[in-house]
């Protein structure tokens, strides 16, 4: 073999290792230009869900406190409490007795197990009562604790609503501006029940001193509803 071969050939090999050096930097510029975009897409993904985990729901609201009644003066009623000792369990359901009576007290699927609440223990139990039942929202126990049973309350979770409230966009209801509206519309002893996505659910007096159950829209508006439901 000539030399002039050797000396023609070593470009052709230059060239064959160029060519992958080549394609070599090309990769690392798709895999960088990949990056860029996965980084642009990723970003604003990821602090959106640093906002939701660090945003706090819209304002919950809190039962009105109401003082109890003798279980044998309970009548129908968006918001009533009872006081007495649980004196028999039955699943999610407890027989609740004072010196005036008994009554039987509803606690949904938080009290499924049955440990929600002990027999003999005296607690107080405020809720809606109907049809003879007491459905509990709130129970208070001898030393102050206290469980609120059901939704807090709120858009139902994974609605638009929901979302703006995750990130403190939603409607904040007035409270006590929804409160004196319902007490200047003719209703006495406003109670607050809870809350839904854009109106409160409220327990009152009507103008004949009958109990009324009110959906207050954020906006004022006053509709009565159904007692019995």
């Amino acid at each position: 073999m000539s030399d002039d071969t050797i000396t023609k050939s070593t470009p052709l090999d230059g060239g064959a290792q160029g060519r992958p050096e080549r394609a070599s930097g090309l990769a690392r510029g798709l895999r960088n230009r990949r990056g860029l975009v996965v980084g642009a897409v990723a970003a604003p993904l990821a602090l959106a869900a640093v906002g939701l985990s660090l945003a706090q729901p819209g304002q919950t609201v809190t039962p009105t406190p109401v003082a109890p009644t003798a279980i044998s003066a309970l009548a129908p009623s968006g918001s009533i409490a009872a006081r007495g000792e649980v004196a028999e369990l039955f699943g999610n359901k407890f027989v609740l007795q004072d010196g005036t009576g008994r009554t039987l007290v509803e606690t949904g699927r938080e009290g499924e197990d049955g440990k929600l609440v002990a027999k003999s223990e005296t607690v107080t139990v405020q809720g809606r009562f109907d049809k003879g039942f007491l459905h509990a929202k709130l129970i208070t126990r001898a030393d102050g604790s206290q469980t609120t049973l059901g939704r807090a309350g709120g858009p139902p979770p994974g609605s638009m609503d929901w979302a703006k409230d995750k990130v403190g966009l939603g409607p904040t209801p007035d409270l006590p501006a929804l409160t004196a509206a319902v007490g200047k519309a003719g209703y006495g002893d406003v109670r607050i029940t809870g809350r839904g996505p854009r109106h409160l659910d409220v327990a009152a007096t009507g103008p004949d001193g009958g109990e009324r159950l009110l959906h207050v829209g954020f906006d004022g508006r006053i509709q009565e509803r159904p007692l019995q439901r």
